[in-house]
Order: structure tokens, then sequence, then C-alpha cells
């Protein structure tokens, strides 16, 4: 099928329902086994931090987050045909006046994804066409920024306005313990999006370690965050789009 000129990259990458699905954060946590006793030879569940106390560590990461620097993986699960499909590469993102998020996948097929939030203008460079396709998302960066950085920075109370919030329990995600939590959409146009999300929090660091993102019909997105590092001074290079000179720009619709 040809893809018009307005579904462009964007969609593509993000999935059907386009940039707006680009996601997202979670809470995962295995529960700590301890002995009760020398001579037991089993383990006891040590039961996760209550839902207000995660939420509290979370909003106080919040409002200290200035950058974030992580691994990502990223993929997309189309139920029906039974297709998965993953994604490579790095996140960065800065919190403040010049917020921006950029993401440079590195394979299966190279590209660099740059959202400048105060300008409300989103920019994909796709290096084997030497092309950088350029998109306004106007109205719609509220809802960029949302999902983006659900759980980077996102304070606890435009959480509560946004979703109903439920502990699911806990889990180990790459060695380290996490909360899980799911989020069920509040607003109508997050619901018309998504039925529920999950968040994986770090007990850590309370950043997402891993999101999945719930589709209507039955699809999901789940995007892991590996090798996270936070606070770190970000020269500003690193929010350009590495294009060489002679690349040509193309507005999209």
């Amino acid at each position: 099928m040809k893809r018009t000129a307005k579904s462009g990259e964007l969609t593509r990458t993000f999935g059907k329902r386009g940039w707006r699905l680009f996601i997202a954060w979670a809470l995962v946590a295995l529960p700590i086994a301890s002995f009760a006793a020398a001579s037991l030879a089993f383990h006891k569940k040590k039961p996760p931090p209550p839902l207000g106390e995660i939420l509290e560590r979370m909003n106080d990461s919040a409002k200290r987050l200035k950058t974030v620097s992580a691994n990502l993986e990223y993929t997309k699960v189309t139920v029906v045909v039974d297709d998965k499909s993953t994604e490579y590469g790095q996140l960065f993102f800065q919190k403040g006046k010049n917020s921006a998020i950029l993401v440079n996948f590195q394979k299966p097929d190279p590209k660099v994804i740059l959202f400048n939030l105060k300008q409300k203008k989103a920019e994909i460079y796709l290096p084997k066409s030497n092309q950088i396709q350029e998109y306004d998302v106007g109205k719609h960066s509220g809802l960029v920024e949302h999902f983006l950085l659900l759980g980077f920075g996102t304070e606890v109370g435009d959480l509560r306005k946004s979703y109903t919030i439920k502990l699911i329990g806990e889990e180990v995600l790459d060695g380290d313990t996490a909360a899980v939590l799911e989020l069920t959409p509040r607003r109508e146009e997050i619901a018309a999006q998504l039925t529920k999300v999950q968040l994986w929090v770090s007990e850590d660091s309370w950043i997402p370690a891993q999101q999945k993102f719930f589709e209507s019909d039955g699809d999901y997105l789940v995007a892991r965050y590996t090798a996270v590092k936070t606070n770190r001074e970000l020269p500003a290079s690193t929010f350009r789009i590495p294009a060489p000179k002679g690349v040509k720009r193309v507005k999209m619709g």
C-alpha cells in the first residue's frame, strides 16, 4: 500500500496512532526474598512500599530531575497479525525553558527524532535518504510531552489529574527492584488513544525503567530504559540533529 506524505516516518515509527503514542515510562519490582530463619528452607516475600510512599518518592524525584540519558529498546506489537518489531537506540531529555527530547535509533534502521517542546516542533532525520521531515505538533505538543515523558519529571499531582493510579506489585527488572503501577486514563484525549498504561518504576531512582502502553484493539507498545543517568550536564549539541550539509528538508502535513 502506498503511504501518503502526511503519514510519513512519524506514523511509521510510532505505530498507526502516530506520534501521540510514542512513548512513554513504567514501575516494576519483585518482592525481595529474605530468610525467616536460618533453619527455614523457604524465602519470605517482603511487601512492596505502599502506593502513597511510592508516589511521594516519585514526586520528589520529578522535582529534582533536570536531564536524563538512557539506552532505549522500543517494541511495537500488533496482536492481530502477530507482528513484533523492536528498535534500539538512545534517549536524551532536558527539562526546563529549553525542554527537548532526542531519540537516536541505531538499529535496525538508523534515524534521529528530535522534539523541541518550546517551539512545538518535531524533526526526523533519515540518514539513508539524507532527509529531514519536519512536523508542527502545535496544539498536540502537550500530548507529545505527556506520553514521551510519562514518569520522567511528571509530578504526581499531574499524574492524578490524568489517571487513576493503582499499585499492582513489585518485579525485578534487569536485576533491580521496581514497583509496578497501572494507570487508567481519566482525560478523554488520552482515553481515546489508550485503555491503560503500566509503569515499572525503579525503587532506586524512582523514575521509569519500563513503560507499556495498551491500545483499545489489543496492540501495545513497550519502552525499556537501561543504563539510565540523571542530572548530568548535557551539551547543547546533544539536541541537534547530526545531519550533513545539503540535507533535504521536507515539511510534512
